[in-house]
């Protein structure tokens, strides 16, 4: 494949992955969580380096993995305890996240990894770090783990979606009927964190969380049955990707930025023409009021 064709797979696989489980934060209300999620698993990162020496993706996912849950633990005890969800989410993200930035200051200063790079990333790179097995050059190593985890979690979405699925519509119910709401809840939260470091090195955490909120949120405008705004959300997250590889060929601008942008456009568009949802059809069917009344 062509380097241009490694990035625009990348960003594609960033967008599938992070655009789907985007869509059960979306519907649970905990978008906001996702910011904080993808922000304090450099804290995760950190500490799987300084304990294991190593920047390896599986060491990483199992740090990010760990504060991920920990993060929303947290955030879980404080809500409980009579604190405002969004001041939870505050408390706990901006500690936890420079907690992370004092020991990467500290302790990991000298190695490849460092706050804007966790932030930014460079999807520009990622041909060029690839996974070489017996002397054989499988491609760019972000492609791999993305792809891995993209695969683990639709298996874990096609084996509790119902769980899933019902808790996050209605978690009252779910729990009359003995789905276990916390697991899935905490379930949710693993996935978040996975996903969020696998993209990490490649587009940043500005770019995850645009694709984690984005892409659910404009699904969420276009229909309403959970299967198909998944669907949605996931090609959303590609046209974003790719529109936004060529916006910055044509512009010569950042990429992750660029396709930040684009599926901020596509919201903003979704946004006015959603035929069911959209700024225009609510207008129409306000003056088909006042018509009928008048």
């Amino acid at each position: 494949m062509s380097y241009g064709a490694w990035i625009m797979l990348t960003g594609s696989l960033v967008g599938v992955t992070c655009g789907i489980v985007g869509c059960f934060l979306i519907l649970r209300k905990m978008a906001m969580l996702a910011d904080a999620i993808s922000h304090t698993v450099l804290l995760g990162i950190v500490l799987a380096y300084l304990v294991s020496h190593s920047l390896e993706g599986i060491y990483m996912l199992v740090g990010a993995g760990i504060i991920g849950l920990l993060t929303a633990f947290l955030v879980q005890v404080l809500h409980t305890s009579g604190v405002q969800s969004d001041a939870a989410i505050g408390v706990v993200f901006t500690s936890l996240f420079a907690f992370g930035v004092i020991l990467l200051s500290a302790f990991a200063g000298k190695v490849h990894l460092d706050v804007n790079h966790a932030l930014m990333g460079e999807i520009t790179f990622i041909p060029w770090n690839t996974l070489t097995i017996g002397g054989m050059n499988l491609g760019p190593s972000a492609v791999w783990m993305l792809g891995s985890v993209l695969l683990i979690n639709l298996i874990l979405i096609f084996l509790f979606y119902k769980e899933i699925k019902i808790s996050s519509f209605d978690p009252a119910m779910a729990s009359a009927i003995g789905i276990p709401v916390m697991f899935i809840h905490y379930l949710l939260m693993s996935m978040v964190s996975i996903t969020t470091v696998a993209s990490f090195d490649s587009v940043g955490a500005i770019l995850v969380v645009a694709m984690l909120i984005v892409p659910g949120a404009t699904a969420y405008l276009l229909t309403d049955k959970l299967i198909v705004m998944l669907v949605i959300s996931a090609a959303i997250g590609v046209i974003a990707a790719i529109g936004g590889y060529y916006a910055a060929l044509i512009w010569n601008i950042s990429i992750s930025g660029s396709m930040a942008s684009i599926a901020g456009l596509i919201f903003a568009v979704t946004f006015i023409l959603s035929p069911k949802h959209g700024l225009m059809a609510k207008l129409i069917a306000r003056r088909s009021i006042v018509a009928e009344q008048s």
